[in-house]
């Protein structure tokens, strides 16, 4: 883990606690080029009634329109939790090079946990990965939303 990858983490977190406060399952994500952060975005489905409202495509919708182009290439995207499959798909559709997460996901992940569709040979794109980066912290706040629920 280098010292970009935690600090851009950390904002994740950020967002994280975000979408907690909002009721959500306290997910965040922040996408970077070239040192700056083009989108972000953190867990709304609840409160946005959109299923594919994820932290991660919140945070690629911002980029894409930013940027004025659904391709995020040269991009590195930081979530605090495992993308799940239909998060990695849109992660291969817009070409973003790299992904950076927190806390692994042993049910649902999609970036090598429960399935590899971020680096899959059946797509015409892959994704380098990271995983583990303060896993710890990340974890953590799961866990706690999730006590507090029950």
């Amino acid at each position: 883990m280098n010292l970009a990858d935690e600090k851009f983490m950390r904002e994740a977190m950020v967002l994280a606690r975000q979408a907690e406060a909002g009721g959500e399952v306290p997910v965040g994500a922040v996408l970077v080029k070239d040192g700056v952060v083009v989108g972000s975005g953190w867990n709304q489905p609840i409160t946005a009634h959109d299923p594919t409202a994820h932290a991660e495509v919140m945070a690629l919708r911002a980029a894409a329109s930013l940027g004025g182009n659904y391709r995020l290439t040269g991009t590195t995207l930081y979530v605090t939790l495992e993308p799940c499959a239909m998060c990695a798909g849109a992660l291969v559709h817009a070409r973003v090079q790299r992904l950076v997460y927190g806390a692994a996901d042993t049910k649902a992940g999609a970036a090598g946990s429960v399935f590899n569709l971020v680096q899959s040979d059946a797509l015409n794109h892959r994704l380098e990965v990271e995983g583990g980066v303060l896993a710890e912290e990340c974890g953590a706040l799961l866990k706690a939303f999730f006590t507090r629920r029950r």
